[in-house]
């Protein structure tokens, strides 16, 4: 029997995706951005939550989505990847859900565009629900993180 995880869904579009809840420390409304020169494209900035500065990802463009317009449910969800903090900017973050880890397959080598090195698997809920789970060390590789950890400074 696998273990149970803990799971933040949130929304790309149409697509429901899964962060373990002990990578995630807090889920924020968007908030001001600010911009800095000469990062990746899908790196929107930095943000400044509680005095600590965060890089700010948008997770559409880095998995080279078509960008869309924020809304009143697009959320920055702070995650932890190598001991370093970074906002992903999403959609929509819906729920926590349990998941077995038993349930979780080997990711096709595209779901919804993504390609498969940035996804863990993609987990069966129910009858008709697929979630797809975030390998968060590789959506963020060690030439991003070591730019964006010259951000934090």
């Amino acid at each position: 029997m696998g273990e149970e995880l803990k799971v933040i869904v949130f929304k790309l579009g149409s697509e429901e995706y899964g962060i373990e809840v002990e990578k995630v420390q807090t889920i924020e409304r968007l908030m001001p951005i600010t911009r800095v020169p000469k990062t990746y494209a899908f790196v929107k900035g930095v943000v400044n939550l509680r005095g600590v500065v965060i890089p700010v990802i948008d997770l559409r463009g880095r998995f080279g989505l078509q960008e869309a317009e924020h809304t009143d449910q697009t959320r920055i969800i702070i995650v932890a990847v190598n001991e370093m903090q970074v906002g992903f900017i999403v959609d929509s973050a819906s729920d926590v859900i349990d998941l077995n880890s038993d349930s979780i397959d080997t990711p096709p080598e595209v779901v919804g565009g993504v390609k498969a090195k940035y996804l863990r698997g993609v987990a069966k809920i129910g009858e008709e629900r697929l979630l797809v789970m975030l390998n968060l060390s590789e959506v963020l590789n060690k030439s991003e993180i070591i730019q964006l950890e010259g951000l934090e400074d």
